[in-house]
C-alpha cells in the first residue's frame, strides 16, 4: 500500500506540465511545434536558452519535490529509499504519460534528474559529468540524457551492494527492478533518438541560440 501511496503522490506532482504551461503562457501549444515533445529540449529549441532553463529546473523541482515528500513521510521506515524511488517513478510517469493531455508528455529526462538530486547526494556528480561532458563535446541531449540513464542504473546498484541505502537484499532487488524500468522506459522514449544518433542525423542543441525548426 506505501509504494501505490508514493506513485501517485509522484504522479501528481508529475502532472504539473512545465513545458506545456509555458507554452500555453505564451499562446502555442509545445506539442504542435518543433519534435512535438512536451519537455526542456523542445521547449529550448522553439522559445531559446531562457525557456528552456525554466522548463528544466521546474521538471527537475516536481520531481525532487514528490521524492522530499515521500522522505518527510517515510524517512524512518527501513525502505524509505525505495519508497522515494518509487515516488520519482511516479512523478516520471506523470510527466511522460499525463491523463489530461491524453498521456502526450515529455521523456522525462529533466524529471529524472530530480530524482537524482533528491534520492542521494552520491548520484549527482556522475550524473553532471556524463551529461554534460557529452552535451558540451557533441551537442547532443539524447546522447548526454542516455548516459545518465545508464550511469544512474549501474551507480543504483553499486550503492546498494556496498551498504549506502541500508535495506534488505529483498527491497534492493526491488528498487533495481525499478530502476531497470525507468532506464528502458527512457531508453523506448528515445529509440528515434537511438537510430537517428547512429545515423549520424541526430539534431544539434545549442544554449546559445534557438535550434531551426
Amino acid at each position: 500500500m506505501e509504494r501505490i501511496i508514493c506513485l501517485i503522490i509522484g504522479y501528481a506532482f508529475g502532472l504539473f506540465q512545465t513545458a506545456y504551461i509555458y507554452g500555453k503562457a505564451h499562446g502555442v501549444d509545445i506539442r504542435q511545434m518543433g519534435s512535438g515533445n512536451a519537455g526542456t529540449t523542445n521547449t529550448l529549441r522553439v522559445f531559446g536558452t531562457k525557456a528552456g532553463l525554466i522548463v528544466f529546473f521546474g521538471d527537475v523541482l516536481k520531481c525532487a519535490a514528490a521524492v522530499t515528500v515521500v522522505r518527510f513521510l517515510y524517512g524512518s521506515s527501513e525502505i524509505s529509499y525505495l519508497l522515494m524511488i518509487y515516488a520519482g517513478a511516479g512523478a516520471i510517469l506523470g510527466h511522460n504519460f499525463p491523463f489530461y493531455m491524453h498521456f502526450r508528455g515529455g521523456k522525462g529526462i529533466a524529471a529524472t534528474a530530480g530524482l537524482i538530486l533528491a534520492l542521494h547526494p552520491a548520484f549527482i556528480p556522475v550524473g553532471i559529468v556524463l551529461f554534460f561532458t557529452a552535451f558540451f563535446t557533441t551537442h547532443y541531449v539524447s546522447l548526454g540524457s542516455l548516459l545518465v540513464y545508464a550511469g544512474f542504473l549501474i551507480e543504483l546498484i553499486v550503492l546498494g551492494q556496498t551498504g549506502v541505502f541500508g535495506m534488505s537484499q529483498g527491497a534492493l532487488y526491488e528498487m533495481y527492478a525499478v530502476g531497470v524500468f525507468l532506464t528502458a522506459m527512457a531508453y523506448i522514449k528515445h529509440r528515434a533518438n537511438i537510430v537517428r544518433l547512429l545515423k549520424g542525423e541526430e539534431r544539434r542543441t545549442y544554449l546559445s541560440k534557438k535550434s531551426e525548426l
